[in-house]
């Protein structure tokens, strides 16, 4: 008898789908590893179906965009459903949540048809650890309602640790720490050789990233009460919808940077005067918000583990999953209660799409063992002044890009200066992860000087930026004025040889005892951040000019490019009169950037943002 193979026949495309809460991918081997699919950068299909009012079917972007004016229209959450004999409504008619699930994996096959050139039949599909043979059942027949033949029905902890290569080393017990947009999980996951088994798994399915979002859209709704005395209840649907998306961008934001501001125009009119909207918002404030929300799940963790016979101690390693793990406070708490810094190294938003596709190309019979992705092996950072051992010492380090970081990557810190109306500050950037500076290995440094005079402590911000090519664009910034200065390096991740560092570790051990005093113009203190910055380019290895560069401009004009790009990704959609008119309106954001003029940027971007809204639904 022949020796027998599963698998597929060599002309089947089979895909790997991770059918999501929130958010659905769809990934396959193509070229020389496995990539998610979709269209330009949106890999990210939003897990939500509509009716618009004229009865035209929307699935994805689209359909989220319209679910707090027209509720009844769209149905978002289907997975909560999935097993059940429940029937939804969209419009005048009732469906199954296998057909509403089976609508948006129509939605991801006709991705991967784009992107492979050929339809997709037959597919690997994802679900969490803790569903049950309805749910699974369920699942499969959404598959088959989409024309798709599903080979196999597949954990979600298993396909995040098949994506971080998990499965490449013998006897492993990883934590995989799902939380989404919707639900969070967390399973505890035995790795032997080829079999990979779900020891415990625990979770809650009403808690996501969902609701920090609701707990931001609740403070600017008091802060604008406070401000107007004005309600936004559902006479404002419009505002309301504004807030909302509004929350979940600086989410978004405040996930990375130190600092987000929040600008609606024109929210409502009361008595025939606009209403407006600024609110400043810390990262350190979110954090607060947050937190309880993420104690909570720190007690479904410790239940997975009593459950799988485990201490914390005794696990691995831990994987992140899901978009909302970005937030830098989840990967502090779980390190400071396991002692295990959480692996990082795969987008979180993709890397259950990821695992399905491996095990799908492994089907088609590519070999695959894990993950491709680009990571920097070394962390880079500045020198400033704290206490070590209750001394004031100015090279105590921390790194802004961390190792093993995936690359192109862009993150900064914000210090503080010294003492009142400091005129100056001289970054010093390292490549290493020793916390004492001096131990690693000098890469640059610049002065920044003309700060403002401030009585209080100043807020510096550093940004590091880098690319593929291992170049390193190192900037600090003037939060309150923009003023800027830089740095670019190139050759970044090259290491030193022995002798190398032997004699950059002499040259700062002498600089630190000749330039004792200045050196203790550093900036103390630092939170993890990550910022969207434009600034000028630099000659390689040379400092840069003095520029003033205005934060506010920054970020509009940032907010231009998002605009444009959700104009474009909407082109082929619209009717010719609405595409006339998009295209009109990107031509006018870009001349209004190129003029720099941030009056002229705002209002088209209002008036394009106000078009998509009514052309969205």
């Amino acid at each position: 008898m022949a020796d027998l193979k599963e698998g597929a026949a060599p002309n089947d495309i089979i895909v790997g789908i991770d059918l999501g809460t929130t958010n659905s991918e769809v990934a396959a081997y193509v070229g020389d590893r496995v990539r998610v699919l979709g269209p330009v950068d949106e890999k990210m299909l939003p897990s939500c179906v509509g009716l618009t009012p004229e009865g035209e079917l929307m699935i994805g972007q689209t359909a989220r965009n319209q679910q707090l004016l027209y509720p009844e229209r769209t149905i978002r959450s289907v997975k909560r459903k999935m097993g059940s004999t429940e029937s939804l409504v969209l419009g005048d008619r009732e469906y199954s949540p296998q057909e509403i699930s089976s609508l948006i994996l129509r939605e991801l096959i006709g991705w991967a048809e784009v992107a492979l050139g050929a339809k997709p039949t037959k597919a690997v599909i994802t679900v969490p650890a803790y569903f049950s043979d309805a749910q699974r059942q369920a699942t499969r027949e959404a598959g088959a309602l989409a024309g798709l033949e599903v080979l196999r029905i597949v954990n979600e902890p298993t396909a995040a640790a098949l994506a971080y290569g998990q499965s490449d080393q013998t006897h492993r017990k990883v934590m995989v720490y799902d939380l989404g947009g919707g639900t969070f999980d967390v399973s505890i996951v035995s790795i032997e050789e080829d079999v990979t088994e779900v020891l415990s798994s625990h979770g809650d399915n009403q808690l996501g990233g969902d609701d920090f979002d609701d707990l931001l859209f609740a403070r600017f709704l008091d802060v604008f009460r406070e401000k107007h005395g004005v309600e936004l209840d559902k006479g404002h649907a419009a505002a309301r919808a504004r807030l909302w998306w509004a929350a979940e961008d600086i989410k978004k934001r405040l996930s990375s940077e130190p600092f987000a501001t929040l600008r609606e125009e024109n929210l409502v009119t009361i008595d025939g005067e606009p209403r407006h909207l600024e609110y400043e918002i810390s990262q350190e404030d979110y954090e607060a918000m947050i937190r309880p929300l993420v104690e909570s799940t720190l007690d479904k963790v410790n239940q997975a583990l009593t459950d799988a016979g485990l201490r914390s101690n005794e696990v691995d390693d831990i994987v992140l999953v899901g978009g909302s793990t970005r937030t830098p406070m989840i990967a502090r708490i779980l390190e400071e209660r396991t002692g295990i810094k959480p692996h990082r190294e795969v987008d979180p938003d993709l890397c259950v799409a990821l695992g399905a596709g491996i095990l799908a190309s492994r089907l088609s019979g590519h070999e695959v063992e894990r993950v491709l992705v680009d990571v920097t092996p070394y962390s880079f950072g500045v020198s400033y002044l704290d206490e070590r051992g209750g001394v004031p010492y100015p090279h105590c380090y921390r790194a802004i890009i961390e190792r093993g970081t995936p690359l192109p990557v862009t993150r900064t810190k914000h210090f503080y200066t010294v003492y009142p109306n400091q005129e100056g500050v001289n970054v010093c950037v390292y490549q290493g992860d020793d916390p004492d500076a001096l131990r690693n290995i000098l890469v640059g440094d610049f002065y920044v000087e003309g700060l403002t005079p401030a009585a209080a402590q100043n807020v510096i911000l550093c940004q590091m930026r880098l690319d593929l090519d291992g170049i390193l664009q190192v900037t600090a910034i003037e939060k309150n004025t923009g003023l800027s200065k830089h740095i670019t390096i190139s050759n970044a991740m090259k290491e030193m040889d022995p002798e190398e560092l032997k004699k950059a570790r002499a040259r700062m051990e002498s600089l630190f005892a000749s330039n004792r005093s200045r050196a203790w113009d550093q900036d103390v203190d630092a939170l993890d951040v990550d910022v969207e910055f434009e600034d000028d380019d630099a000659d390689a290895d040379s400092e840069s000019t003095e520029a003033a560069v205005d934060p506010e401009w920054i970020q509009l004009v940032n907010q231009g490019r998002a605009i444009q790009e959700r104009a474009r990704l909407r082109l082929p959609s619209l009717n010719e009169d609405d595409k006339e008119e998009v295209i009109d309106l990107n031509g006018m954001i870009e001349k209004a950037i190129e003029e720099e003029d941030a009056g002229a940027l705002q209002e088209v971007i209002d008036e394009l943002r106000e078009l998509l809204f009514f052309v969205e639904g």
